[in-house]
């Protein structure tokens, strides 16, 4: 089975070693056409911290490490820009 792999936008980083990262799923409505957003929150394991807050990272699937974390950072993609 191939492990499952996103990439999404950080939302929150206030959690010790944990991110919540928003997904992004685009589709039109099967009936009007419309283009429909839905997007799923994954919480994240974050070891070193590294990303924050608007960051663009890919996510990968991995054991259960806690009652909702199911997935970890395997690297960051674009860094927000700070002004």
């Amino acid at each position: 089975m191939a492990i499952k792999e996103r990439v999404g936008l950080v939302v929150s980083d206030k959690m010790q070693k944990t991110v919540v990262v928003a997904i992004e799923n685009r589709a039109p409505h099967p009936k009007y056409g419309k283009i429909v957003v839905k997007t799923q929150r994954y919480k994240v394991h974050d070891e070193e911290n590294k990303s924050k807050v608007g960051d663009r990272v890919r996510i990968q699937e991995t054991r259960p490490l806690s009652k909702t974390k199911r997935w970890q950072i395997t690297e960051i993609l674009n860094t927000k820009a700070t002004s």
